[in-house]
């Protein structure tokens, strides 16, 4: 029998358990049904144990500089992913993509793989939560919205239980999909999601709303951060008039067209200014507002702080406050 694959899973401080368990079992159960497919290794940053989001110390086996000789390794982050990056980290990861590695990203794993320059000519995905921050900071990536993402020596994971299904995905390529099969069935799984899968709920489940026209248009507003677009425009991508796009929103979400867009940027600015170390004017410029002065006012009048208390008190609380808000 071949020698089983081993893989490195390095947790950075703060690392998303979830994303990382969810990746570790179905390894554990194809070892059940098949043998010895695999082991995997846990490393930090010093050889020492590393608490997750959640609090949960995960003890490691090693410090990832005393290890030279790693396959694959998958970097498993959290919330502030580029916290834990340091110029030594960035040095191992190019040392062993030099030496023919292949390295992923779990969550915000991305974040530290673009850092160093690995993303290069590759699609690459996330934690959708992160996605807007990782696409202003790096626009050169090509980013996705996929579950996962597998690239030639590249595996990026929006983590949470998207973890299972890219490993799943990688069982299935090396041993068979009737083994995959089996692995999914162990997690009571309806079935097994592919990578273009939505990481987030539809439109539609998200807000509570079936209307065709009222979805379009959501869509329409959600990519349009930067350079906002006038209730005249947006009736008219959806084929409806002013006034009929004003009822859609009253009669759906209570709510008026422009103030619900601008709920919607106030939202990305605050997903910036948390996850990203982009100034306050470039958060601005991004999510369209006019002036410094115009956001601030805004910001504070939806979030009763402004955008500089909060981005302090944001990456103070970490992400249960920013779910909660």
């Amino acid at each position: 029998m071949p020698a089983p694959q081993d893989i490195h899973f390095l947790l950075l401080p703060e690392f998303s358990s979830i994303g990382f368990m969810s990746a570790i079992e179905p390894l554990r159960v194809a070892n059940r049904f098949a043998g010895d497919l695999y082991r995997w290794h846990i490393l930090s940053a010093d050889g020492g144990p590393v608490a997750a989001s959640n609090g949960i110390t995960v003890n490691a086996e090693a410090a990832f500089n005393d290890i030279t000789d790693a396959r694959t390794v998958f970097v498993v982050s959290g919330f502030e992913p580029l916290a834990g990056f340091t110029r030594e980290l960035g040095d191992w990861l190019k040392r062993l993509d030099r030496a023919g590695a292949t390295l992923g990203g779990i969550d915000t794993g991305s974040f530290i793989l673009a850092r160093c320059g690995l993303l290069a000519g590759k699609r690459a995905t996330l934690h959708w939560e992160a996605a807007a921050a990782f696409a202003e900071q790096y626009p050169e990536i090509e980013t996705s919205q996929e579950l996962f993402e597998i690239d030639t020596r590249r595996i990026t994971c929006a983590g949470g239980t998207a973890s299972i299904d890219m490993m799943l995905d990688l069982i299935g390529r090396e041993h068979g999909a009737g083994l995959a099969a089996q692995v999914s069935e162990q997690f009571v799984l309806g079935r097994i999601r592919q990578r273009s899968d939505h990481q987030r709920l539809q439109l539609a489940a998200r807000y509570g709303i079936h209307n065709r026209k009222l979805i379009q248009v959501i869509g329409v507003m959600e990519q349009n951060m930067e350079e906002p677009l006038p209730p005249d425009a947006l009736a008219a991508s959806i084929g409806v008039t002013r006034r009929q796009l004003e009822r859609l929103f009253c009669a759906a979400l209570q709510d008026t067209p422009t103030h619900f867009y601008l709920g919607l940027r106030l939202a990305r600015a605050r997903e910036l200014l948390q996850q990203t170390d982009m100034s306050i004017l470039a958060v601005c410029v991004a999510c369209g507002f006019e002036s410094p002065s115009h956001f601030s006012r805004t910001y504070r009048a939806r979030f009763n702080t402004s955008p500089r208390q909060d981005r302090s008190a944001l990456r103070n609380a970490g992400p249960a406050r920013l779910a909660a808000a």
